[in-house]
């Protein structure tokens, strides 16, 4: 491996917006009635969480967003650039994400997957997710608009 495709996580730092924003973009995770930007600011707030990105040599080719409420952790926004899906970059991710919420004594990790991203769904099949029996509701208190 070259110094050009060394891998890193490294915390996201202001210098890689605009790139981990193209990836969600480039992932399908951007959706009209989320401002990305401002779920990063938010996010950037969170002192019970970290956002970590994942660098191969200086380009950004994944991110995610993982936090612990001292009930469940969550994990957010995992994404990899489809140019580098496959290599087990998500997996990579995902164990970044459980060794954290590990270490800090998080019991189990909720996620959310559109129920028609198959693709999606499989992959963290693979990892040992399974589905909950319950239903996730949700109340926007802040709008984005």
């Amino acid at each position: 491996m070259s110094v050009e495709d060394e891998t890193t996580i490294v915390p996201f730092e202001e210098q890689f917006r605009q790139d981990v924003l193209a990836l969600w973009a480039k992932c399908g995770l951007v959706r009209a009635w989320n401002d990305p930007g401002k779920d990063i600011d938010r996010k950037l707030t969170d002192r019970n969480g970290r956002f970590p990105v994942l660098l191969v040599g200086r380009r950004v080719v994944g991110s995610v967003m993982v936090s612990y409420d001292g009930h469940r952790g969550s994990v957010y926004y995992l994404a990899v650039d489809p140019e580098f899906q496959g290599r087990g970059f998500g997996k990579q991710l995902m164990e970044y994400c459980e060794t954290f919420l590990l270490e800090i004594g998080c019991p189990k990790i909720n996620l959310f997957v559109r129920s028609d991203n198959e693709a999606v769904l499989r992959f963290y099949e693979d990892l040992g997710f399974s589905q909950d029996a319950a239903m996730p509701l949700g109340k926007r208190l802040i709008p984005d608009d």
